[in-house]
């Protein structure tokens, strides 16, 4: 089949209020609610790729729902299921089936909650620089790759555009009070560890993950947007795990791997990829999928 007929890369829903249309995902107020559908948009260097990877929001969205029922924490997710959504959607199934999520309405905290357990990407190369990640110290020694003494919590701005900035703890307190930046770097290590013994069991190796956290009406801190998944975390083959080199990840370093082959300036408009890099992106993603719930993809 080709990509073209099972590819969402805008939802079009006339008559619900479209309040965001980020780099991935579709959010619709429906007034009580949130209705966040996973499109199967791409993008690369914070640029959205014109061509996108069939079933890619499905994924996100199947695999943040299994981490939800699996982490024993407070999260937004109402429910997937289309035919329990507000009865004006339903005419809508063939964009929602599988890619959509019923969410609790909060006020998302300006905070990228970011946990590493080994020390890959802007981690590894800020160590070579300083022997450490974000301002934290870490022990001489260690090598691309490497596992951490421990995970550690580096939170980074939540930007609109553009890039997320590094933040000190300090700043995180200064941005929400002591109460919540506290609460945010404990839930976050919590919720890392937890996955990672998930992960874990199955093979797999939860190098480094991002979180979003949001404010219910009453006040109560609450897991949010997606979760888990190879959109927002790096994950491993365990039996294929070596030190000391950069490891093959399933999550969109393929792509990232093919346009640093091109002359492109990593600016608006980007550039459209082959079917072989496509095709390669779609089956990492539903492969992790398949290894983290045991579930066939099919």
């Amino acid at each position: 089949m080709s990509s073209a007929t099972t590819t969402l890369l805008q939802s079009d829903l006339p008559g619900l209020n479209l309040v965001r249309r980020g780099k991935v995902r579709d959010v619709y107020d429906l007034g009580e609610h949130f209705l966040i559908i996973a499109t199967d948009r791409i993008s690369a260097f914070d640029v959205v790729l014109p061509n996108g990877i069939p079933d890619k929001g499905k994924v996100l969205t199947q695999l943040s729902i299994f981490w939800f029922n699996n982490l024993g924490v407070d999260h937004h997710l109402i429910t997937a299921d289309v035919s329990e959504m507000p009865s004006e959607l339903h005419e809508f199934a063939d964009q929602l089936e599988g890619r959509s999520m019923l969410c609790q309405k909060l006020k998302i905290l300006p905070v990228e909650c970011i946990v590493r357990g080994y020390l890959a990407g802007s981690g590894w190369k800020d160590y070579q620089k300083t022997q450490s990640v974000c301002g934290l110290s870490l022990p001489e020694g260690l090598v691309q790759s490497s596992r951490l003494p421990e995970p550690i919590y580096t939170p980074t701005t939540k930007a609109e555009e553009g890039h997320d900035m590094p933040m000190t703890f300090q700043e995180t307190v200064d941005e929400l009070g002591s109460e919540h930046a506290e609460a945010l770097r404990t839930m976050s290590l919590e919720v890392y560890g937890r996955a990672a013994e998930i992960a874990e069991a199955r093979g797999i190796i939860l190098c480094d993950t991002k979180f979003e956290f949001g404010l219910s009406a009453d006040g109560k801190i609450i897991l949010a947007d997606e979760v888990l998944t190879p959109d927002s975390s790096r994950f491993w083959d365990r039996e294929q795990y070596e030190p000391g080199k950069s490891q093959d990840s399933y999550d969109k370093q393929f792509v990232r791997d093919f346009l640093e082959t091109l002359d492109w300036n990593k600016q608006p408009p980007g550039p459209e990829l082959p079917e072989e890099v496509v095709e390669g992106t779609a089956q990492r993603y539903k492969e992790i999928y398949e290894r983290i719930t045991g579930q066939d993809w099919n």
